[in-house]
């Protein structure tokens, strides 16, 4: 009799101690998808901190690349080798990639993800955009001769036409109707701000600085494109050691370079014939340049670091006025704020895809 009453009362509780496994089941679960959209949500916002940080730091950089650049010239001409100084670019910016990845193997030890050791697969992509590189950054040396500081950020912008044709091609991503209105606005853009009301010439820049442009727009969409792909390819493989790899080939190629072009005036002058503190500011810039293009490539992508180069045509314009005296003309004005009207629509374009 007993026993049935206990069993009975058992089967009573039964029920009630199921709703409450129950309910500490779903309190459980629920505690842990808060969790997840916590850590999600907090990754995000790293995330984006680090793309806004890394965009920041290029524009400035960019901004203040043309200006050393042409701030460099003595007499209207390179006192130093354009090659040489290329060649210590590469070799700093591989400097700076050791010097990380030494600091992550201290830290992290070495892993699959981060050695140097490689296939001849994984490195055998990266000769064709160093290459690349070594030709749109000997470019852009020479395009001062028929460029000023602001002209030449301008016309720099045109190579977000060729990223953007380019990532379709390559890239297979597509492109919104809004991106591609922002492309032709921007070339409007461009050219409105080389109009020239003071001289008989219609545009300020001569036919020899508008080829030497496109081509070099060419060069760096592809290159970019390309380098893009190639990162993202191994989106786990360490971005230091994917830096260092195309930065010995570059180095390789303006070896070859300094050989062809400049090899009896550094056996005559010397390696660092013509430097002062300007080259090596301007040396240091590109470096940095360089490492915060890669960083753009693998944790954002490459049209934000082309409209990144937008932004710094108008802080270089700002300061050339008072470093080399340039003329602020109602057509810059207005091809400015036309530039910047189409990366405002790019970016709506973007995010309506």
């Amino acid at each position: 009799m007993d026993y049935r009453k206990i069993k009975d009362r058992d089967k009573d509780e039964d029920p009630a101690d199921d709703h409450s496994d129950n309910l500490q089941e779903k309190a459980h679960f629920a505690v842990v998808d808060n969790m997840a959209l916590l850590a999600g949500i907090s990754n995000n916002k790293s995330q984006w901190k680090l793309k806004s940080i890394v965009t920041l730091a290029l524009t400035i950089l960019t901004s203040s690349q043309a200006i050393l650049i042409f701030w460099s010239k003595r007499a209207g001409k390179y006192e130093y080798s354009v090659t040489t100084a290329n060649f210590l670019v590469e070799t700093l910016k591989c400097a700076l990639s050791l010097a990380a990845l030494a600091r992550i193997w201290n830290n992290e030890g070495v892993t699959d993800d981060n050695r140097l050791s490689t296939t001849l697969e994984e490195v055998i992509v990266y000769p064709i955009p160093a290459a690349l590189y070594l030709i749109k950054n000997l470019l852009q040396y020479y395009i001062f001769a028929y460029v000023d500081a602001p002209g030449y950020q301008i016309l720099k912008n045109l190579n977000i036409i060729s990223t953007g044709v380019l990532y379709r091609i390559i890239l297979k991503k597509k492109l919104s109707e809004i991106q591609w209105a922002a492309f032709i606005l921007l070339c409007a853009g461009c050219t409105t701000a080389q109009l020239n009301s003071n001289s008989d010439r219609v545009l300020q820049t001569s036919i020899h600085g508008w080829v030497m442009a496109i081509v070099m727009s060419l060069l760096s969409g592809f290159a970019g494109v390309y380098t893009e792909a190639i990162m993202k390819k191994r989106p786990q493989r360490n971005v230091n050691v994917q830096n260092f790899w195309l930065y010995v080939f570059g180095m390789t190629f303006n070896a070859v370079a300094i050989l062809i072009q400049d090899f009896d005036e550094v056996v005559n002058k010397g390696f660092f014939h013509g430097y002062s503190y300007i080259i090596v500011l301007m040396i240091v810039n590109h470096a940095l340049s360089g490492i915060a293009v890669s960083m753009v490539m693998k944790y954002a992508d490459n049209i934000v670091k082309v409209y990144a180069t937008s932004v710094a045509m108008l802080l270089t314009a700002v300061v050339s006025v008072f470093l080399f005296g340039f003329h602020l003309s109602l057509a810059f004005f207005l091809g400015s704020t036309v530039v910047s009207m189409s990366v405002y629509l790019h970016s709506l374009g973007k995010l309506q895809r």
